[in-house]
């Protein structure tokens, strides 16, 4: 199918939490009809190379990127990192710790899943992809597999919700740390769908304030996950901040719902990312 133009920046592959390998995606943004997709795994730039090889053909181009994970207060902030320099020795470091707490996280769950359920960590690693970023979403994809829930939908809100005395906090840097971080390895954040229930509740306007500060360089306000007044309410501070706002999908192969394409980014937003970025450049 003919790419149309159409630019869909956050897209996840079986490298963290996503049913497709790299190639697969890139495959399936080409048969979307997308001329722009962003390979943004969590924590990981590990599917960079095999998406980059595989777009060679298929006349899609990738956005080389990554999902941060950050914390505040009780809230998961997710940081959309692109252009970073993926060999950064401080990114390098800190994205690798954030994998082995998430790892350590997801080994504590399902020991405590276990006591339960009929559910061991080798369900898990059936899952996962090797060297891949393990997280909740395979926790719950060895449910399914195991019978206990119908998809992974399911398993959020019943056996993996926070209220289901199963949950394990997770440990990561904060947001502002993680705009820092992303600005020092020539990357350009965007905070991830803030109009989501925790992002919306923890991102007070003082914090926002110091995001910019910091090197701030968007928000995602087209995506499923912001509810229509709290897009509203971004846009507005975007606008007022001088933030970019960006659409996308948060495409995760057959993990989610989420279609390739549904939320896109304008052309002038993605020209002035790969205008602001240094640490990598597009091919």
């Amino acid at each position: 199918m003919p790419a149309t133009g159409r630019i869909d920046l956050h897209a996840h592959s079986s490298v963290s939490d996503g049913t497709q390998s790299p190639a697969e995606l890139v495959a399936a943004a080409a048969e979307a009809g997308l001329e722009v997709v962003a390979l943004t795994d969590h924590d990981s730039t590990a599917g960079w190379a095999e998406a980059l090889d595989a777009a060679s053909g298929m006349g899609v181009t990738v956005l080389p990127g990554m999902e941060l994970s950050t914390q505040l207060d009780f809230a998961s902030v997710h940081v959309l990192a692109y252009l970073v320099d993926p060999a950064h020795p401080r990114l390098v470091a800190e994205t690798a710790r954030i994998r082995e707490e998430r790892l350590h996280r997801a080994e504590s769950m399902v020991a405590r899943i276990g006591r339960d359920y009929e559910l061991s960590w080798d369900d898990v690693l059936a899952q996962t992809t090797p060297g891949g970023t393990i997280g909740r979403p395979h926790i719950a994809d060895a449910l399914v597999a195991r019978g206990h829930v119908a998809d992974r939908t399911a398993a959020f809100q019943s056996i993996l919700h926070w209220r289901g005395g199963y949950y394990a906090p997770h440990e990561a840097p904060s947001p502002l740390a993680g705009v820092e971080l992303v600005v020092e390895a020539g990357g350009v954040p965007v905070i991830a769908h803030p109009g989501a229930r925790g992002p919306d509740h923890v991102l007070t306007r003082r914090r926002l304030e110091e995001l910019v500060d910091a090197g701030l360089f968007g928000v995602e306000i087209e995506h499923r996950d912001n509810p229509p007044a709290a897009r509203e309410k971004w846009s507005a501070l975007a606008r007022r901040y001088g933030l970019v706002e960006t659409g996308s999908s948060d495409y995760h192969g057959a993990g989610k719902p989420n279609l390739l394409g549904e939320h896109t980014t304008s052309r002038a937003v993605y020209e002035a990312i790969l205008a602001r970025g240094t640490g990598t450049r597009v091919a």
